[in-house]
């Protein structure tokens, strides 16, 4: 009994010892892959040192070949940049030395020619109002075959009123009309009659033009063209009450814009349709001055009367014109003649 009791212990105990050998390899063959990753990881591969060098070298070949490119592009942007400052410098000198010189020449020639064109109307209607007109004696002489019967010259001298005094008869009916442009403006007067009101300048310009110059001669510009159509409106309402439908209102501006400008000015303060502005109406409007002369003389002709207006920026004015009865030219301002013919 107890050499088999001793058998099965022995038994057991070896079976213990096997299974703790067993284990004990088991856990050094799991712990040998483990320490086998460790030390590969912790080896460098030499082929991969060498593929990620050269790598490197690439992108860093290509950094300096693009900065090579932006160091290029750089020294191109800079030489431009020199060569538009100076352009600038250049057009800056040539506009200070050339355009702003030859615009005072310029105003100073318009302004010029503006006090000579002034000084030369005014001395004309002077001089016109001065001269006095006399008719002479007219002498008969008597027949052979009357020497008995005498007859005597006949003594009688037409006395002609000076410039001054055309509009002097009507001067109550006149200064009537200047009391109703300084009052409210009427927007529903018959046509031909002044929808618009007048300020105190444009009534002591008017006063001059009818009782000084006799309704012939420069005034100076009002600053705009539809202020001077105001005006001129005014003195058309006036000669309608006169004259009725024996005369005609003729302008003279060089541009097809400027009169387009007066017929909206006039149709507007007058209270006009289109139809009053043609051949046959009462404004006619002309670019070239021998046009409307031939115009004034037909008129005069039939015996009616030409009211010539002559724009602001006429700087010529043909004599002819002046030789009629009753014209009015504006005189602008050397900086509004500038302006107009800078918009040319």
């Amino acid at each position: 009994m107890k050499s088999e009791e001793n058998q099965t212990r022995e038994t057991q105990n070896l079976e213990e010892n096997i299974s703790e050998e067993n284990s004990s390899l088991l856990e050094k063959a799991a712990k040998k892959p483990i320490e086998k990753q460790t030390q590969s990881k912790n080896i460098i591969d030499p082929k991969n040192d060498q593929k990620i060098f050269t790598e490197q070298a690439q992108t860093q070949a290509l950094i300096n070949i693009a900065l090579k490119d932006l160091h290029l592009s750089r020294e191109k942007l800079e030489k431009e940049l020199e060569e538009l400052s100076k352009k600038k410098v250049q057009i800056e000198t040539e506009l200070k030395s050339s355009f702003s010189g030859q615009s005072d020449a310029i105003a100073r020639k318009v302004k010029g020619f503006q006090e000579y064109l002034t000084g030369a109307l005014q001395d004309l209607a002077q001089s016109a109002e001065q001269l006095e007109l006399v008719v002479p004696p007219v002498i008969v002489k008597p027949s052979p075959l009357d020497e008995n019967k005498k007859i005597e010259p006949s003594q009688e001298q037409e006395v002609i009123p000076a410039v001054a005094d055309t509009f002097k008869p009507d001067e109550s009916l006149i200064r009537k009309c200047f009391g109703q442009f300084i009052e409210q403006p009427d927007f529903y007067a018959e046509p031909w009659k002044l929808r618009r009101s007048l300020e105190d300048k444009d009534i002591q310009m008017l006063e001059d033009w009818f009782f000084s110059m006799g309704g012939r001669g420069a005034q100076p510009s009002r600053g705009s063209r539809s202020k001077n159509a105001l005006v001129a409106a005014g003195i058309i309402a006036i000669l309608g009450e006169l004259y009725g439908e024996q005369f005609q209102t003729l302008v003279l501006a060089s541009q097809p814009e400027r009169l387009g400008e007066w017929r909206r000015c006039l149709q507007d303060a007058l209270g006009l349709n289109r139809e009053d502005f043609g051949p046959n109406s009462g404004i006619v409007l002309f670019e070239r001055s021998d046009g409307l002369i031939e115009r004034a003389d037909r008129l005069e002709e039939r015996g009616e009367l030409a009211f010539i207006i002559i724009d602001a920026a006429e700087i010529n004015v043909e004599i002819p014109i002046l030789q009629f009865p009753i014209w009015l030219a504006f005189a602008g301002t050397p900086n509004e003649i500038y302006e107009e013919n800078e918009l040319i």
